[in-house]
């Protein structure tokens, strides 16, 4: 994202965060309900002392507005975004335990004993005894994924995990981890996943959907460009160039600049902001929706577009551009 002036940070709310009208995603057995909309703290993996400020005062607004679901991971910042999580959550008080927090175990730290220190460390960083979901970050072929899965079962049996998930795993390698698990089922993957980004989402979202498992998308708006985000550039910018790695050719990203240019003009003519299209297109597709946010105006962005619903219509014919019809 481009840079942001700074934010004034703001206390959060004493009380508990007032539960949302979204009735969530069903997510396993026990009638669990998973949040549609939920707040990503990878920071854009930065975590300079003023993107933290930054991030901070994003996270204390998002709970003011009332969302439930934090995802981070012990990777983000080595551990910063999750202690920065935790120290939030302890001025919020007992309210804190009823937020659907969401962390993440290396690739890096998938042998039995490395997931288990990793998961008590995580949990120190947060100032919880638990957690809703723990999931895998990624896979490492070097580590049988039985061993993991294990190690994930064993956690989940002694209480210290809600459910079980992973994170950018495709369809053998879901099937693979499902396998190794013998009375838990896995309830979640987290995947990227956008209008432009789905070639390799969409066998995953069918699997998972047959499966019960629910997709948890990330990058939901490619880094701002279906928000409007850098559209006006003659060239694509050096940001988006890094992130969108499933679009390494110049001219396919110059493609997708032109396209979401296209998108934008409708969701103009269509009196809808732009980012609401996109958003809504990934929860008609039944994925739940992780967005990021630098600043406190971006999650009031984000919170509007997520309000204003467009037409069917209109989303369809944001599908068709997106695919270059």
């Amino acid at each position: 994202m481009s840079p942001q002036r700074k934010s004034k940070a703001t206390k959060p709310p004493r009380d508990a965060p007032k539960p949302s009208a979204d009735p969530g995603i069903p997510m396993g057995p026990g009638g669990r309900r998973h949040p549609s909309l939920g707040f990503g703290l990878w920071a854009m993996g930065r975590w300079t002392p003023d993107d933290e400020t930054r991030t901070r005062s994003a996270l204390e607004h998002a709970l003011e507005r009332g969302i439930r679901w934090f995802d981070t991971a012990e990777v983000y910042g080595n551990g910063r975004s999750e202690r920065m999580l935790g120290d939030v959550l302890i001025r919020v008080g007992p309210a804190g335990q009823e937020l659907f927090i969401v962390s993440k175990v290396s690739w890096e730290h998938l042998r039995a004993s490395q997931l288990r220190a990793s998961l008590t460390s995580s949990l120190h960083r947060l100032g919880r005894r638990s957690i809703p979901l723990y999931l895998v970050h990624a896979p490492d072929p070097h580590v049988p994924i039985a061993e993991t899965m294990g190690t994930l079962e064993g956690l989940w049996k002694e209480g210290k995990i809600g459910a079980i998930g992973v994170s950018n795993f495709d369809v053998p390698q879901l099937v693979a981890a499902q396998e190794a698990l013998s009375e838990a089922k896995i309830a979640v993957n987290q995947v990227r996943y956008n209008l432009f980004e789905r070639v390799d989402a969409d066998p995953v979202l069918e699997h998972c959907q047959r499966a019960g498992i629910v997709v948890e998308a990330y990058t939901p708006l490619l880094r701002g460009v279906l928000a409007g985000r850098y559209l006006d550039s003659e060239t694509p910018p050096a940001e988006i160039r890094r992130f969108t790695r499933s679009l390494p050719d110049e001219a396919a990203l110059s493609g997708v600049i032109a396209r979401a240019r296209s998108i934008r003009a409708l969701a103009k003519r269509s009196g809808v902001p732009m980012a609401s299209i996109a958003l809504h297109w990934l929860k008609r597709r039944g994925a739940a929706v992780l967005f990021g946010a630098s600043a406190p105006a971006q999650v009031d962005e984000v919170l509007a577009a997520w309000a204003t619903v467009p037409k069917t219509s209109v989303i369809d014919e944001a599908e068709t551009i997106a695919r270059g019809g």
